[in-house]
């Protein structure tokens, strides 16, 4: 009985002469991975629906526990502490969908916020001030995806250096002194309302609609999973992985510059300790949302979730006037059983 053996051209059951794939093979691998889409996509809709159910469990909670809650301004109240940070996760999921983290987005917020609100910036008025904070976000961005892609160092250690060195520069650009914001107009970002709704939420909804279209719509989107998933595989299939991994990180410090802006704007000043654990608040939401640590499987729409109920959470204590150690060893522990129920998810079952 002979063993078939593949001939040395590459040809054979399913692959025309030269290694060419006949129509039959590729169109089996196309069906293989639209079904694997399929699936995935039903598995975040379930996802996504399990975060709405906690909202919404979290929100009768409130309404039970305090009456202030169901009001309209804590409503807005709300929506406006998770803009700030939910523009930050916008670029957090992309990262950990590319397969990296970035734990300096806290330090490029308040990096930003303090060269933007320098005497010297405030005199070009509010288009000087958001053009300054909008760069050095997306330049500190740059740096940490050059170090990690072309200088081969793992993302933790590359964005952990870059926090301790950010903040450092925040502090020594400002003194470790507040600086107030003297540009009426910049402070208006923050107190503007359209149609009784802050300006501020509308930022939030623009990022993650602009968000969401690039990573679902678009071959970066696709290039970001691609290389999340198998960085190698992505490498040999032609995608450039350095450089997209540096336009991710960009991307991420971008959104540090937008982030940096509103929180400046609120608090009407620019300080070396605003953004104090972004970093723990953005990652949580993006694990919370479902997407893998490990890279190649996210959601946007299930991170800004996570932002809400974690803001849910935190209006919640506050209005119930529970002690902020409470509220840390609560979103300790939810991020806990997310890892958990990812690892219970992701390992294959034995027969």
């Amino acid at each position: 009985m002979s063993q078939q053996t593949r001939p040395p051209d590459g040809s054979g059951p399913g692959t025309a002469a030269g290694g060419t794939d006949v129509p039959e093979a590729g169109t089996a691998r196309r069906s293989g991975a639209t079904a694997g889409r399929s699936a995935l996509g039903r598995v975040g809709k379930v996802r996504n629906l399990g975060l709405i159910a906690v909202l919404t469990l979290l929100c009768v909670i409130g309404a039970v526990s305090s009456d202030n809650f169901a009001t309209r301004q804590n409503i807005l109240v709300i929506l406006t502490s998770a803009a700030v940070i939910g523009v930050i996760t916008v670029g957090q999921t992309f990262v950990i969908i590319g397969g990296g983290i970035d734990l300096s987005v806290g330090a490029i917020v308040a990096l930003a916020s303090v060269w933007c609100t320098t005497v010297a910036t405030q005199d070009y008025g509010f288009g000087g001030m958001v053009f300054c904070a909008l760069v050095v976000g997306a330049v500190v961005g740059l740096v940490n995806g050059l170090v990690i892609a072309y200088g081969r160092v793992v993302a933790f250690i590359t964005t952990i250096a870059m926090m301790a060195t950010a903040r450092g520069l925040a502090e020594r650009i400002s003194d470790r002194q507040s600086q107030v914001v003297t540009v009426d107009s910049f402070n208006s970002i923050a107190s503007t309302r359209w149609l009784g709704v802050p300006v501020l939420v509308y930022i939030l909804a623009a990022a993650v609609l602009l968000g969401w279209v690039l990573l679902n719509r678009t071959t970066f989107g696709r290039r970001t999973f691609a290389i999340g998933g198998n960085q190698e595989a992505a490498r040999l299939a032609g995608l450039d992985v350095r450089r997209h991994t540096v336009l991710l990180y960009v991307l991420s410090g971008l959104c540090c510059g937008i982030a940096a802006v509103m929180l400046t704007a609120r608090t009407t000043s620019g300080a070396s300790n605003l953004g104090d654990l972004y970093e723990l608040d953005s990652i949580a939401s993006v694990i919370i949302g479902g997407t893998l640590l490990t890279g190649g499987r996210g959601s946007l729409v299930g991170s800004i979730l996570g932002v809400l109920v974690f803001t849910t959470i935190t209006n919640i204590f506050v209005l119930n006037n529970l002690t902020t150690d409470i509220q840390q060893i609560a979103k300790g522990l939810i991020i806990l059983a997310a890892v958990l129920i990812q690892r219970r998810g992701n390992t294959p079952s034995t027969a």
